[in-house]
């Protein structure tokens, strides 16, 4: 059987909107997964026995459980869980119960990558800062972070790129992610093999490029 791609350039407008799509899952689960992490992280290494435990509790389960489950856990439990707690029919949409379910399981990766952050930076520093008389959280936000971030951007940008590849799964609530469109798009024209490969190649140049970045950063932070 022969390929033909000739397809795709009429397809392009819908393949874009999927691609939109996807970068729309991406940063908004990145932004949101390293907020809830950065907090997590912070709980981890509190004194806090009960905060500590909790956040631990809160990694280990979603690290323990598969992204396509907690995607659909989110899409048909949580409609029956606020109607249970308001009393009334609250729809989210697949497209918010994405989002947060993005963000709720990214969260469990980006706070350890943001733990094992701060834990790189030298305890002399928080010690300097409190005999200068900052606070605990002055400390964090304007000392131990920063540098913290600085290091941890090649590993953020790694978690990035998965959950980039992982944004495939909505096809199982009805989104319509990149991917998803070039399946629809191949099924209508009986072209379904060329928009798969077409598909592939496309996450494979972009992810590629951004793990290439990744290295570079890699290489000019270690310096």
């Amino acid at each position: 059987m022969e390929l033909d791609f000739s397809g795709i350039i009429p397809a392009m407008p819908g393949l874009w909107n999927g691609m939109i799509m996807t970068l729309k899952l991406m940063v908004m689960g990145v932004i949101g997964g390293i907020a809830l992490g950065t907090i997590l992280a912070l709980m981890r290494l509190s004194s806090s026995k009960l905060l500590s435990r909790l956040a631990g509790a809160y990694v280990n389960y979603f690290r323990s459980i598969p992204l396509l489950l907690v995607i659909t856990w989110f899409y048909l439990a949580v409609p029956f869980v606020l109607r249970w707690i308001t009393g009334e029919d609250t729809p989210i949409g697949a497209f918010t119960s994405c989002v947060v379910a993005f963000m709720m399981f990214e969260a469990a990766y980006f706070c350890e990558i943001v733990r094992a952050g701060v834990q790189s930076i030298p305890k002399g520093q928080m010690a300097a800062a409190q005999a200068m008389g900052m606070t605990y959280g002055q400390t964090m936000r304007l000392i131990i972070l920063p540098q913290a971030f600085r290091k941890m951007t090649p590993l953020l940008l790694q978690q990035s790129i998965i959950l980039f590849q992982d944004t495939s799964l909505v096809y199982t609530v009805g989104l319509v992610d990149f991917l998803n469109s070039a399946r629809s798009n191949g099924d209508i024209i009986g072209r379904s093999n060329e928009f798969l490969i077409f598909a592939g190649v496309v996450y494979f140049i972009i992810s590629f490029s951004a793990s290439l970045l990744v290295k570079r950063l890699q290489k000019r932070f270690a310096v």
